[in-house]
């Protein structure tokens, strides 16, 4: 394996598209923790684990399409705005990963709001949930767990800073 992406979203794909329900979605979320776990425990010290997070709409997915590292890596991708969303993906990562990284994708509202709407009809996040996510993003530290830390500013062009 070179690369695993676990993100809930691709649980909730069905051959119509993405559905949504807050039951699908809780058991979307057991899923992911349960498949993160799996890759990460076949290939224990061998793997980078990145914890991506950002507003829905930032480029998470994108993001990684774009960056895959050399070595074989685990990608987590959601959400996760405050420290206490990331505790059981980080939790998960310190029993066997190599280290932790946080990508955390800084996008503005706007952006966010802008690039959800160009989604597919299925995949559209309600602006209230984007808002609520916005409102509680918090930024990453090194308490939380994580080896590195960083941070993708994204307005037109992509900004790395390392933390």
């Amino acid at each position: 394996m070179k690369v695993a992406h676990i993100n809930p979203d691709h649980y909730l794909e069905t051959s119509e598209g993405r559905l949504w329900t807050p039951e699908r979605s809780k058991q979307a979320w057991e899923s992911a923790y349960t498949d993160f776990t799996s890759v990460l425990s076949k290939q224990p010290r061998l793997l980078t684990a990145y914890i991506v997070f950002g507003v829905q709409g930032s480029g998470k997915s994108t993001w990684i399409q774009h960056h895959c590292p050399p070595a074989p890596a685990i990608y987590f991708d959601a959400a996760l705005p405050a420290a206490r969303h990331r505790t059981r993906s980080i939790a998960i990562a310190q029993q066997y990963a190599r280290q932790i990284i946080a990508v955390w994708i800084d996008t503005p509202l706007e952006l966010a709001l802008k690039r959800n709407i160009q989604r597919k009809a299925d995949e559209i996040v309600p602006i209230d949930a984007i808002n609520s996510v916005y409102g509680q993003l918090e930024p990453p530290s090194k308490q939380e767990g994580f080896d590195q830390i960083l941070q993708i500013n994204t307005t037109d062009q992509e900004t790395v800073t390392n933390l």
